[in-house]
């Protein structure tokens, strides 16, 4: 019998893409917009700060306790599977965030909140090694990430929105996920089938190799400095720089902002210059924007480092993640899950130890600190192939 069924199209590289990308973007304003609202949820419950840094450490324990779990499911199943039952837990633990009433329900939303962030965190960036193989290892990593920078300023500016017209959180979560849930739905049939590339034969986890560990060690020095500037920019402004409260989160700002700009711009610098160059700069930039805010204490002069340290930690981690997807060791997943986990660990312990160094000393003195971490990620990067 002839079938009269005609073969379906192929998905453009475009496609595969675009759709990777809009994924990327829902994924950062799921997570911004829980940001977002951390203080009303906190106003709500009427919890205290030291409650409230409790708490929060549920969302950190989820992805930690899911990290091991993570590589090798994408290995067995495929990123794309894993991918989108993420968005869907991500999505619902969100909303169930947004409404739990008391720290015993809002506890547990956030340990799985976090097992969803590492489960998409993980499988999306697969999915953009894939991409980026049908591109023939073009870099196009970074601006997959700049969407995801990019989410956070929408989500930011959703959720200041959302708090003017006092909408509770969880309507505003329920929102989110039901943009999410059209999102994924469109761009479900166009995610990468199969990790693109893939030799079938490739074992599935093996011991990290030194390449595998140079990658995670400038994962870790870069995202020790990523999460510095989270949390402790605008404590920096108003403790050191003792900044009009107007401008207090003017240095979040900078630094957000031209990470999300650098990311954009940073395949085209890699293309040209070679992912090993831009990451020695990127260091280099890191190291130079935060010594200038240690050593010129003023707002200005302050400005202009956080600039600086965001162009310097934009390029960084897309960069150290497309070379650890291109990994002959093992499968992209386990590569990805062995290079984040060490870089997570950094982005984990990075702010404590400010705080312990900045209570026996000073924030200078640890802010200088984290201007080491950006030479280190220069010093690894030219001993690392990327």
């Amino acid at each position: 019998m002839i079938s009269l069924t005609a073969p379906a199209p192929p998905i453009s590289r475009k496609a595969h893409r675009l759709a990777v990308g809009a994924l990327f973007f829902l994924l950062g304003l799921c997570f911004a917009s829980w940001a977002s609202r951390i203080p009303s949820v906190q106003q709500r419950m009427g919890i205290s700060e030291a409650q409230l840094g409790l708490v929060l450490l549920a969302l950190p324990l989820g992805q930690l306790l899911s990290l091991p779990a993570t590589g090798w499911l994408v290995a067995k199943e495929g990123s794309r599977k894993v991918v989108l039952w993420g968005v869907v837990l991500y999505a619902a633990a969100l909303v169930a965030a947004g409404w739990a009433s008391n720290l015993y329900q809002l506890i547990p939303c956030l340990v799985l909140f976090g097992v969803g962030g590492n489960l998409t965190n993980i499988s999306v960036n697969t999915q953009a090694v894939g991409v980026e193989r049908l591109y023939k290892h073009k870099p196009i990593m970074a601006s997959f990430h700049g969407l995801w920078s990019l989410a956070g300023f929408v989500a930011a500016a959703v959720g200041s929105f959302m708090i003017g017209h006092a909408v509770p959180p969880g309507v505003h979560f329920l929102l989110i996920a039901l943009l999410m849930g059209a999102g994924l739905a469109v761009s479900a049939g166009y995610t990468v089938r199969e990790d693109a590339g893939v030799d079938p034969n490739q074992p599935i986890f093996v011991k990290p190799d030194k390449q595998l560990l140079g990658l995670g060690a400038i994962a870790f020095c870069a995202l020790i400095c990523e999460g510095a500037m989270f949390d402790w920019s605008g404590v920096y402004f108003k403790k050191v720089i003792q900044a009009d409260k107007n401008w207090v989160g003017a240095g979040y700002v900078a630094f957000m902002s031209t990470m999300a700009l650098g990311r954009f711009g940073a395949d085209k610098l890699a293309e040209r210059l070679g992912a090993r160059r831009v990451i020695q700069l990127s260091g280099l930039l890191t190291a130079t924007g935060l010594l200038i805010a240690v050593l010129l204490p003023v707002l200005s002069t302050a400005l202009f480092g956080f600039l600086l340290v965001g162009f310097g930690t934009s390029a960084v981690v897309p960069l150290v993640y497309s070379a650890a997807g291109r990994s002959k060791h093992m499968s992209a997943g386990m590569a990805l899950t062995s290079v984040s986990t060490i870089g997570f660990l950094g982005f984990l312990l990075g702010p404590p130890i400010i705080g312990l160094v900045a209570g026996a000393t000073n924030l200078r003195v640890s802010f200088a600190l984290i201007a080491v971490m950006g030479l280190c990620v220069s010093a690894v990067a030219s001993r690392v192939r990327v």
